[in-house]
């Protein structure tokens, strides 16, 4: 099922990745030549992000400071989404069609709440937040895989929410062709903690998989499910 249209991704180019200069900026090698990219996604893509990897970029717009933004990274199931600016626009399409089980009457963006904004609140009482995922071992697909402390006090802002009465729901969308969900414990406790915390409390976990296909669709790919570790964890956190 499509969810987002090729037309969002115009004029893709290849290249080649060179290396990382800082969080948002990288330097590549596009028709000969070496320039600097933007990298929406602040994490670290450490096994994504080597040296000689094939990437697709677009072309900035002359006032920019990088010339080219980074769009994707081919790995060994295929091209996979890097720019994270496109999370929301694919969160929303997942709730517009119906795949948390209804077709919502409302959809507000970016609502504030206390000191931070929650993504999505749907028919004035669902708020969800979303994750966009990239980080794979083995089977699974983890979040996140650097610390954030954003993440953490969203997540947090869930479970008060969900006290008070409201539903809540943290989206993770995983763009790895993995089969489940752990929260990256080893790199952020706290945000794992949080997690754990929000589902023992009745926050819902809302996974699923999406892919380019052919065409530079992003489609769906399938219902991502948490993996059974999840429970040793709570056991381990716990004691």
């Amino acid at each position: 099922m499509k969810i987002l249209d090729k037309s969002e991704f115009p004029s893709l180019r290849k290249a080649k990745f060179i290396e990382r200069l800082n969080r948002f900026v990288g330097l590549i090698e596009i028709d000969g030549n070496i320039t600097k990219c933007h990298i929406a996604d602040t994490g670290r893509l450490k096994e994504i992000l080597t040296k000689g990897r094939e990437i697709l970029v677009i072309k900035n717009k002359a006032e920019n400071k990088t010339n080219y933004k980074l769009i994707s990274a081919k790995m060994e199931e295929g091209y996979i989404l890097l720019n994270t600016s496109f999370h929301s626009k694919i969160a929303e399409k997942i709730i517009e069609k119906g795949y948390l089980g209804f077709k919502p009457q409302k959809i507000k963006k970016e609502v504030l709440y206390q000191d931070s904004r929650i993504d999505f609140l749907i028919d004035d009482n669902f708020y969800i937040e979303v994750k966009g995922c990239n980080l794979k071992k083995g089977k699974l697909c983890l979040f996140p895989d650097a610390p954030t402390l954003r993440g953490a006090k969203h997540i947090k802002h869930l479970i008060d929410l969900k006290n008070k009465g409201y539903e809540a729901g943290i989206m993770i969308i995983a763009f790895r062709d993995c089969e489940e969900f752990l929260p990256n414990y080893e790199t952020d406790i706290e945000f794992s903690k949080y997690f754990l915390k929000a589902l023992e409390v009745g926050v819902k976990f809302l996974g699923y998989k999406v892919r380019f296909d052919e065409e530079f669709n992003i489609v769906l790919n399938g219902s991502l499910n948490l993996s059974e570790e999840i429970w040793s964890l709570q056991k381990k956190f716990s004691s």
